[in-house]
């Protein structure tokens, strides 16, 4: 299954609160220095900040950390947290007299489901996350799944089950790819890898291999009637059903272009509508970044190795987005509040 820790460089962070009306979070993705990013926002509901920074043809080229929160459009304020942790390490872009991060990120909608609606994510909690982060060798990956982070108040199938953080990676096989008829082969470096990292917070349900997806629609529709009001913006209404988003981090290390961490954004969508049934819905504001550490350069001495070795990417991309999501359902565990009670998915 492997992790987004798969990637080197790349450490994940979780802050949440549970109790006494809480049950919400933070999950800090903190790259290393010179990392560039994309993001592809899908769902009809988004709540984001600072994506517009991630626009290949903006100034800043580069992106210092990701934070996904709960507390719909408040919990944003997290990400300010986040940035005030890598100002304190002195990451970020260079201004004069100091340094600028740059944090995107985005937010599910869990407010009120501890019991409290006020009780949400701030600028504490997010430096906490961004605190809290741990690259590969310090990891617990049973810390780091499940119940935590942005996880915390995470529910799916319309607010039927708990959802929680799912990771997965994919390792890009190194060696000669076979190129179109009459053209030569093109060699990809060996170390590639593409990991992922799921908030499943999700209006559909989940398509494990094997399943009819057509059951699984039917079984989401039946669920829940759908209620009016995005997960992220302030037109939600309550804490009922219908407020919904999936977020997801793929990060690689091969270098990519800020433009070539956009399609890779793209391609990972494919990975989401594999793992959810039905996905990017009006209520929905599913949303993927995508990162590159850089670390492993490829031959661009032609347009046919960059092509190939963004399809080798973007093929696992869209594979390590479904395993996290997947992986998400599965590390759930049930809570109880006073606002309700979710099991975990019945999965096959």
């Amino acid at each position: 299954m492997g992790s987004l820790l798969d990637v080197p460089g790349i450490r994940v962070g979780h802050a949440q609160r549970v109790g006494d009306g809480w049950l919400t979070g933070v999950t800090a993705v903190v790259l290393p220095p010179g990392s560039a990013g994309g993001v592809d926002v899908r769902g009809g509901g988004p709540g984001t900040t600072e994506t517009d920074a991630l626009d290949p043809s903006t100034l800043v080229q580069t992106v210092d950390a990701v934070a996904l929160c709960g507390g719909s459009a408040y919990g944003l304020a997290a990400a300010t947290g986040v940035q005030l942790w890598l100002e304190s390490q002195g990451q970020g872009h260079p201004v004069m007299g100091g340094v600028v991060p740059i944090v995107p990120g985005a937010v599910i909608f869990d407010l009120g489901r501890g019991g409290d609606f006020s009780a949400r994510p701030d600028t504490a909690m997010g430096f906490a996350a961004a605190a809290a982060a741990v690259g590969f060798a310090a990891a617990d990956d049973a810390g780091l799944r499940g119940c935590v982070g942005a996880g915390t108040g995470a529910v799916l199938g319309r607010m039927q089950y708990k959802g929680g953080v799912g990771m997965a990676s994919v390792r890009v096989p190194g060696g000669p790819v076979p190129g179109p008829p009459g053209m030569p082969e093109v060699s990809l470096p060996e170390g590639i890898v593409v990991g992922a990292l799921a908030v499943v917070n999700a209006a559909g349900l989940p398509v494990f291999p094997g399943a009819q997806a057509t059951a699984v629609a039917e079984e989401a529709g039946a669920a829940a009637e759908v209620r009016p009001g995005g997960p992220g913006g302030p037109g939600g209404g309550g804490a009922g059903g219908g407020l919904n988003t999936t977020l997801v981090v793929v990060g690689t290390n091969a270098a990519l272009t800020p433009a070539e961490c956009q399609r890779l954004a793209t391609a990972s969508h494919a990975g989401l509508a594999r793992a959810l049934d039905p996905s990017h819905t009006l209520v929905d504001g599913d949303t993927v970044f995508a990162v590159s550490t850089r670390e492993i350069a490829a031959d661009r001495s032609s347009d046919q190795a960059r092509v190939s070795l963004m399809m080798a990417v973007q093929i696992a991309a869209a594979e390590a987005t479904r395993d996290a999501i997947l992986d998400g359902v599965l590390a759930a565990t049930p809570v109880t509040t006073p606002f309700g009670s979710w099991d975990p998915y019945p999965t096959p």
